[in-house]
């Protein structure tokens, strides 16, 4: 597999030219309702990119899109230099993707889950059986080998989504809100591989509404709100653009720069529902 070397030094996996995701454009509607409009995006390889936005704002349906899980009304997107629509297939093989509603098979065990989907990338036996072990053992998922996956906790179910995402060793990952509902044991876990695998070089496209994994984990995030692009950048030039408290220069918390972007306001509702105090 080609290597390029990033800016900062960092080697990349499965190096190439262009960008890894990039988009003109891009639409999706459903009947009258445009649930993303006009979407222009870039996402450099080897980055941690944060996707962000209030609920409904088009984060699945453009994650969707991206992996080939969707079409798009008009518009294009290309994927580590592939059109996804005119090479779906091999943009699938060069990806990995952790969906918001996980689609296990929840009548195997966490190793037959595995077997199925290194053998549906093409791996080889020896090799699909070796790093499914590796992978379980990493996810704390190894103690009981009979368990079915429909008897995994959510936290569990997280952790084998991101080994099947994992196991074909993809260039890059889509991550649709993975610690949502995920415990501070599990998610630490997840974190940590996140950290190793882009100090490695591999790009990753999370979407998340922990912000503070947001803030914690990415260098770069773009906002989208009803289904338009509102900010996009690297996230520390981003949080110095706006001045707090008439302080030019001072960084914002992600949560505020957020709030500043969709429009909300942290007051909002603040003397509602007077009758419950």
């Amino acid at each position: 597999m080609d290597v390029e070397v990033r800016g900062d030094g960092a080697q990349v996996r499965g190096g190439g030219a262009g960008p890894a995701v990039e988009t003109t454009g891009l639409v999706r509607r459903f009947g009258d309702f445009t649930a993303v409009d006009s979407l222009d995006l870039r996402v450099e390889r080897g980055q941690f990119f944060g996707f962000l936005g209030p609920n409904g704002a088009g984060k699945s349906t453009t994650i969707k899109m991206l992996t080939g899980l969707l079409a798009p009304t008009a518009g294009g997107a290309r994927v580590l230099g592939r059109d996804v629509a005119a090479e779906a297939l091999e943009v699938k093989r060069r990806i990995g993707v952790v969906p918001e509603d996980l689609n296990l098979f929840e009548r195997l065990t966490g190793a037959e889950m595995l077997s199925f989907t290194g053998r549906m990338y093409g791996l080889g036996r020896e090799d699909t059986a070796l790093r499914s072990r590796e992978l379980l053992e990493l996810m704390e998922l190894d103690a009981e080998p009979r368990r079915l996956v429909v008897e995994y906790s959510h936290g569990m179910k997280k952790k084998l989504s991101l080994a099947c995402a994992l196991i074909h060793r993809p260039e890059m990952l889509f991550l649709d809100e993975p610690f949502e509902g995920v415990d501070a044991v599990a998610s630490r876990t997840l974190k940590d591989l996140l950290s190793r695998l882009t100090a490695r070089g591999l790009t990753v496209f999370l979407t998340s509404h922990v912000l503070e994994i947001v803030e914690r984990l990415c260098t770069h995030i773009a906002i989208i709100s009803a289904g338009r692009l509102a900010a996009a950048g690297p996230l520390e030039e981003l949080r110095r653009g706006i001045s707090v408290g008439g302080e030019e220069g001072a960084a914002l918390s992600l949560e505020d720069y957020f709030i500043s972007v969709v429009g909300g306001t942290r007051e909002a509702g603040a003397d509602a529902l007077g009758w419950l105090g």
